[in-house]
């Protein structure tokens, strides 16, 4: 009985491990036997990784991200500043220039470029109308910042601020640009007397300009028709202030060329003049080239109207080839608060021109053209009423 017993339990054993534990055993082996079958599901993050590795390489593109910017307010001293911010990915390089066509704060931005910022953002209109961000290369970006008027080098700073991830900061570019001073409004009177003039002689001391083919100077020219203009004008009851008197450099020996352009523009500035006039020769590869012309830079209304008259006086009077008025962003004419001209008097390139430049008699009759200019810019200025 009891052999009997333990068979029947031994039986009943076997029969109990065949209905549960097989069946899962089968489970096990199907799940291991499903391993290639999960390549597939393994390859997916594989594929999107293979999407994505563009996107990854677009995300290790340093960019241009966003830009904000805010016009603060100082309430003690009453001035106002704004601030452009544009937050890139990565660490840039970043580089500024005013020169720009018309009144621009030009950025060269490297190593990033641009991503999801907006291409042009409207500003504050008073210190700066929009800036615009520009695709320069694979690597390389730009912001173009339009102002309303010329600024000077003091007026605006840039810099740049590391990523702060405590609170969410990404790296940043920062742009600082100071309030302009206001547009002078002019009201010109006709006549010479009591007229504040700055007259300019093209370089002098150390850079001597153009040299003709028989080595006569630009500067020399340029300081010797100066001196006559302002005995004219100083007859004529103006208040006359040279950039220089004698052959020197305005700033000071081997300083940078916008130092040196600078010192002349701050005469002008700082005496709060009336207009200024800078005097030049021009040169050129083609010795037959010749004749007179004027430049200016539209600060006002009456800067054409200024290179217009002079241009017409120093034609009359000398009488080369009248090769007219151009705009151009020559650096003492459009750093200048009053209405500017630049006049190139003659081609020292010219063989003729130069004998006639180094004459006395030719000098006076330019000299004479750019007092007889002076004289009709102020008649019709006085004509238009004043204004900007």
């Amino acid at each position: 009985m009891l052999n009997l017993r333990r068979f029947r339990s031994i039986f009943l054993s076997l029969l109990l491990f065949m209905m549960f534990f097989v069946p899962q055993i089968s489970m096990a082996e199907t799940l291991d036997n499903n391993v290639p079958d999960a390549s597939p599901a393994a390859s997916v993050p594989i594929l999107k990784s293979a999407i994505s590795l563009p996107m990854a390489g677009a995300r290790a593109t340093n960019q241009l991200n966003s830009a904000r910017w805010l016009v603060h307010k100082d309430a003690v001293e009453g001035t106002s500043k704004l601030r452009l911010v544009i937050d890139t990915s990565d660490p840039v390089i970043v580089s500024s220039t005013l020169d720009g066509n018309g009144p621009q704060l030009v950025l060269d931005i490297k190593g990033a470029v641009v991503g999801d910022v907006d291409d042009s953002i409207t500003l504050d209109g008073q210190i700066a109308e929009k800036v615009r961000f520009i695709k320069k290369d694979g690597n390389n970006s730009q912001a173009v910042v339009d102002l309303p008027a010329m600024i000077d080098d003091g007026d605006y700073k840039v810099f740049t601020l590391k990523s702060d991830t405590a609170n969410k900061k990404s790296f940043r570019v920062v742009v600082d640009i100071n309030k302009p001073v206001p547009k002078v409004v002019y009201n010109f009177t006709p006549g010479l007397r009591n007229k504040v003039i700055v007259i300019d002689p093209g370089h002098g001391g150390s850079d001597p300009g153009a040299i003709g083919p028989n080595k006569v100077q630009e500067k020399t020219v340029t300081l010797a028709v100066a001196q006559k203009v302002k005995a004219m004008l100083e007859n004529a009851g103006a208040k006359v202030l040279m950039t220089r008197q004698t052959d020197v450099d305005v700033y000071g020996p081997n300083a940078s060329a916008v130092d040196e352009l600078k010192a002349r523009t701050i005469v002008a500035n700082n005496n709060k003049a009336d207009v200024f006039v800078s005097i030049h020769i021009n040169a050129f590869s083609n010795p037959t080239v010749g004749g007179t012309a004027t430049y200016y830079y539209q600060k006002s209304n009456y800067d054409a109207l200024l290179a217009n008259c002079i241009q017409d006086g120093l034609v009359a009077t000398g009488g080369l080839q009248d090769r007219g008025t151009y705009s151009a962003g020559f650096y003492v004419i459009k750093r200048t608060t009053m209405p500017s001209i630049l006049a190139e008097l003659g081609f020292i390139s010219n063989p003729a021109e130069e004998k006639l430049l180094s004459t006395y008699q030719f000098q006076q009759q330019m000299a004479q053209g750019i007092v007889q200019g002076l004289d009709k810019f102020f008649s019709q200025a006085a004509k238009r009423g004043g204004g900007l």
